[in-house]
């Protein structure tokens, strides 16, 4: 007994030793936090980052334990006068991440009694959100929406992906214009689907500025730029003139050098604010610091628990979203968040609340993989992780059970019943298959990846390095049922997609919209070619006094010049849509989409697809005509009939994707 007791003992002594020399290792492995350290090693990522993305100017700070420990600035706010960046007094437009401000003021005025996290959002506006639910089963009473569901990105609007940004300032409406003339149609019932959405968090920017009696940049400015010394932040638009020279200008690098873009107006309350790097050290620090920076408080302690407190997810192994921030998960660690983005600058807000660290960066003409991979790598220096997830081998039976979620899936942001639902066939797309195994192979993003079930219904990548998605991560995705009775794919942050039934894939689509283009257009090239060829020899035949060509009947004549007319609006089509679709290399976006389309186009857009309608009528009756009367040879009548088709088809891709909406 003595003998195994000392066995056990030592062995016992061994493993603890091991584990403390483990313990030992992983905290040797994590750098010491200390600005000088921190500055030096900021400066080699950001400034490699921006030699990799061509980037001229970027700002970032960085603050811990009460402390700011790194506000800085990269490049040039200004290339034409070789102004550096400042990082406590040059502006950057921050984008979303300015949706973190609004969910502030909100927060406020909850702790002062004047809102209500879940009243019908209705009791606060001068305009009612209707109570009717748009979709295929027909309308039905969804139930109130709540600031909660606004908070989550869970009211259920669909999402508009054009007019969000304007370059001049006549193109943005007032706040309350902008809401009442934009209101989306209600597609989900609200807290059920998470879908990304601008107009939501205008909403609340509304109910700020009619609850609160004063206009909402003025709100945040008196209520939380000034208890925290933000002299360098605002929400408006066109910037204040004390700060207007402050602003960086923003570059893209175009074949060879950085071109500048213009200012853009936006949607205050979902992302017009700029700000610096100093002045946002001091927000992160306030919510880092219970409310309170200094002796100026902005927050109650107990009311900034609840904001950053879980409010939804689709799912318990999914990350999902606090009270206006992004929940995520960074080498272990619990972050709140929130990127933003405009057409030129990206900038993104990262907090660790347990660690008491917060981190932000923004630049002009990269993308928001920039911001991600400084974060990353900055967590991997001062906070590694040594946690390895185990993953299984696929079960028994998850090949049956993974081929029930093969399909395409399309992303809930997007729109349902305006033009923009087109664009769906291009973004935010993911395909899923699966293989002998089990594992699913997931396109996303113009990437494939191996998954591997977890558990019914939930997969893991097997890719070692990291994922994203639209403002979260990649790597744990679910399935599940959606309230309209489709399939759903749910994962990180806060976006989720659709299983699309067979006629709404986008390959689909696009087959048959690009066939039945080509086919009109083939058609029409042909026939006008033919009676090009026509006329010649009628001439000719003419001039050597031979006999003259076979007569056709009128209404043979009235068929064919009809296919003909409906071939040429076919090609004013396509012309047109070339024309405006070609995104602007420094804006990265087509000109209609901020705004900057020529007035032709939007006459052509209103005229095009009603006079293809009434033709493509036409040539419909045209067709049963030719078979019943006789017109032509049987080849001929059989060529007009396919064309037909091929009008009815394009015709129907308008339909479905709303291209007459403008004449509803």
């Amino acid at each position: 007994m003595f003998k195994k007791g000392l066995v056990l003992s030592l062995a016992a002594g061994i493993i603890l030793l091991l584990l403390l020399a483990n313990t030992v290792t992983s905290v040797a492995a994590a750098a010491p936090l200390n600005a000088a350290e921190l500055e030096e090693f900021m400066d080699s990522v950001v400034q490699r980052q921006m030699e990799q993305f061509n980037i001229a100017n970027a700002t970032v700070s960085v603050v811990a334990g009460g402390e700011v420990l790194l506000v800085k600035g990269y490049g040039y706010g200004d290339l034409e006068q070789k102004t550096p960046v400042d990082g406590d007094k040059t502006l950057f437009r921050i984008g979303s991440t300015a949706k973190l401000f609004t969910w502030t003021a909100v927060m406020q005025l909850v702790e002062q009694g004047k809102l209500d996290l879940d009243t019908d959002i209705n009791e606060y506006l001068d305009f009612e959100i209707p109570a009717r639910l748009l979709h295929k089963r027909g309308q039905t009473d969804p139930g109130p929406i709540t600031l909660r569901h606004l908070m989550t990105h869970t009211p259920g609007f669909e999402a508009y992906m054009s007019d969000i940004f304007f370059l001049a300032e006549e193109g943005l409406l007032p706040l309350e214009q902008h809401i009442r003339t934009n209101m989306p149609a209600r597609v989900f019932p609200p807290g059920q689907v998470i879908a990304y959405s601008n107009y939501g968090v205008s909403l609340a920017g509304y109910i700020v500025e009619r609850v609160s009696g004063i206009p909402f940049a003025q709100y945040v400015e008196e209520n939380i730029y000034e208890p925290l010394g933000m002299s360098y932040s605002t929400f408006r638009q066109p910037l204040p003139g004390h700060l207007k020279d402050h602003l960086a200008r923003a570059y893209r690098y175009v074949d060879g050098e950085f071109r500048e873009g213009k200012f853009e107006y936006m949607s205050e309350p979902a992302g017009s604010m700029s700000s610096t790097a100093g002045d946002m050290a001091r927000f992160m620090l306030a919510h880092l610091q219970g409310g309170q920076l200094g002796g100026a408080r902005i927050l109650q302690e107990e009311t900034v628990r609840l904001m950053q407190s879980r409010l939804f997810t689709h799912h318990h192994r999914l990350n999902g979203m606090a009270h206006g921030f992004i929940e995520g998960t960074f080498n272990g660690r619990r972050t709140l968040f929130h990127p933003g983005g405009t057409m030129l600058f990206d900038t993104a807000c990262y907090l660790l609340p347990q660690e008491e660290v917060g981190f932000f960066m923004s630049h002009s003409g990269g993308n928001y993989l920039v911001n991600i991979e400084v974060f990353q790598a900055f967590m991997d220096r001062y906070f590694p992780d040594h946690d390895v997830l185990t993953v299984p081998e696929p079960a028994a039976g998850a090949a049956d059970r993974s081929r029930v979620f093969a399909g395409e899936y399309q992303q809930n942001r997007r729109s349902f019943t305006t033009s923009d639902k087109i664009l769906g066939l291009i973004t935010g797309v993911i395909r899923v298959d699966a293989d002998e195994e089990g594992c699913l192979l997931v396109t996303h993003l113009g990437e494939t990846n191996r998954f591997v079930e977890l558990e019914p219904g939930v997969y893991y990548s097997l890719r070692e390095e990291k994922m994203h998605d639209y403002g979260g991560d990649f790597r744990t995705i679910v399935f599940g049922m959606g309230p309209l009775g489709k399939t759903m794919l749910m994962a990180d942050g806060p976006m989720s997609y659709s299983k699309a039934a067979w006629y709404e894939q986008s390959g689909l689509n696009v087959v048959v919209l690009v066939t039945a283009i080509l086919f009109v257009l083939g058609s029409f090239l042909y026939w006008v070619i033919k009676a090009a060829i026509q006329r010649i020899r009628l001439r000719r035949n003419a001039h050597h006094g031979k006999g003259g060509q076979t007569l056709i009947p009128g209404a043979a004549k009235a068929a064919r010049w009809t296919a003909v007319a409906f071939g040429f609006l076919t090609f004013l089509f396509v012309l047109a849509f070339l024309s405006v679709s070609e995104p602007d290399p420094v804006y990265i976006l087509p000109a209609a989409a901020y705004g900057e389309a020529p007035a032709w186009s939007s006459l052509l857009d209103l005229l095009i697809p009603l006079l293809m309608a009434i033709v493509g009528v036409a040539v419909v009756v045209f067709t049963v005509l030719a078979w019943r009367e006789g017109y032509w040879r049987i080849a001929g009548r059989i060529h007009y009939t396919l064309f037909a088709a091929a009008a009815v088809m394009l015709l129907w891709i308008f339909y479905f994707f709303n291209l007459f909406i403008t004449i509803a």
